[in-house]
């Protein structure tokens, strides 16, 4: 059976740091303080916002590889 959470392989090395340091960068535009004695909401506000700017960026990126003439098509 498939473990849950811990320690799992990352698919891109230094990808975790990349998105704690985006999760504190995006806390800081919201003015919020993370941590364990702030309320759920507004740590998931930050979690919510993490998930749509990768989101975007990933849709960006593959708009320019299936964009561009030449480029492969399925």
């Amino acid at each position: 059976m498939a473990r849950r959470g811990g320690n799992r392989d990352k698919l891109v090395p230094g990808a975790q740091q990349a998105i704690d340091q985006m999760k504190y960068e995006i806390a800081t535009e919201f003015g919020i303080q993370l941590g364990a004695d702030q309320i759920s909401r507004a740590n998931g506000s930050v979690g919510g916002e993490i998930t749509k700017r990768l989101v975007a960026t990933a849709q960006s990126q593959l708009a320019g590889q299936f964009g561009q003439p030449g480029a492969p098509t399925r």
